[in-house]
C-alpha cells in the first residue's frame, strides 16, 4: 500500500510539474509581435469589439419594392463599413425569428458602434433595430474581411 501511495504521489508530482510549462507567462514560441501590433492584440491575442444583434424593426408597412431598395442600400452600407475596417463580420441568421443577423464592429465602444448603426438605411427606415454589446475575441478576427475577398466569387 505504501508503494502504491508513493507511486501515486510521484505520478501526480510529475504531471503537475510538467503542466507548469503550459501555465508560463513567457510568450508562446510562435508569437509574432509584428502581427500582434498590426491587429492591436493584447497579451492574450485578444481585441475589443462591439457585437451587434440586428432585430426585426417596428416598420412593417413598406412596399416590396421599397424594402428591396433599402435591402440593397443596407448591403452597400455593410460593404462600405467593411472597406473602412469598421465592420469585421456581418451576416444573416438562417431561421425565422426576430433575430435577423449580426454585425461585429471593430470599434472599442458602444457609442462608436451606435454611430455606425445609425448610418444603416434599414435602421433609418425602421426595418431593423440594433442591440449592441461589448465583446472580447481573438484579434485575428480582424483578418476576416481580407480573407473573405480572396474566396468570394460573387458580390451583392
Amino acid at each position: 500500500m505504501r508503494i502504491f501511495l508513493t507511486s501515486l504521489l510521484l505520478i501526480i508530482s510529475f504531471v503537475s510539474f510538467s503542466q507548469k510549462k503550459y501555465l508560463s507567462a513567457e510568450p508562446h514560441s510562435i508569437y509574432d509581435s509584428t502581427l500582434a501590433r498590426k491587429l492591436k492584440a493584447d497579451d492574450y491575442g485578444m481585441h475589443k469589439y462591439v457585437m451587434c444583434f440586428l432585430k426585426t424593426g417596428p416598420n412593417k408597412s413598406l412596399s416590396a419594392d421599397s424594402s428591396k431598395k433599402i435591402q440593397a442600400a443596407h448591403l452597400q452600407n455593410i460593404k462600405k463599413l467593411a472597406d473602412e475596417g469598421k465592420l469585421v463580420v456581418a451576416g444573416p441568421f438562417m431561421d425565422e425569428t426576430e433575430l435577423e443577423g449580426i454585425f461585429i464592429f471593430n470599434v472599442p465602444t458602444i457609442e462608436e458602434a451606435q454611430a455606425l448603426t445609425n448610418t444603416d438605411p434599414a435602421v433609418k427606415a425602421g426595418l431593423l433595430i440594433m442591440e449592441l454589446h461589448p465583446w472580447y475575441c481573438s484579434a485575428a478576427l480582424i483578418e476576416v474581411p481580407e480573407v473573405h475577398k480572396k474566396i468570394q466569387k460573387k458580390t451583392f
